[in-house]
């Protein structure tokens, strides 16, 4: 038999003021789901775990990234779902923007080229 732990204990005492409504209610989901299983201190460091690795791209030791796709894969079915239709952002560095807008002068007819 697994071993339980207290579940007396208030989830909202976790929110963050600073986080985004949408990031603390998965945290919360991923607390509710999972509470009992872990003792409360654990379990919020592995929710925190959780969004970081959803929502800030973090990458930890594989043992840890393992776990937390386990213990994830149901509460974050509808977040991964909705996530796919959303625009993805695609960063460029400042050097490769500056390079392809020294392109873009050079092959646009519209671009009035001056030379000195």
């Amino acid at each position: 038999m697994a071993q339980r732990y207290p579940t007396n204990w208030d989830i909202e005492k976790y929110i963050d003021d600073t986080e985004p409504e949408h990031h603390w209610e998965l945290r919360k989901a991923f607390m509710n789901a999972h509470k009992g299983k872990f003792q409360e201190d654990y379990l919020v460091a592995l929710a925190k775990t959780f969004t970081n690795i959803e929502f800030l791209g973090c990458i930890y030791p594989e043992g840890l990234m393992v776990r937390i796709a386990e213990l994830s894969k149901d509460v974050a079915k509808e977040y991964r779902e909705i996530k796919k239709t959303k625009l993805q952002r695609t960063f460029v560095s400042g050097s490769n923007a500056a390079e392809n807008k020294i392109k873009r002068r050079r092959t646009d007819p519209g671009v009035v080229q001056h030379i000195k």
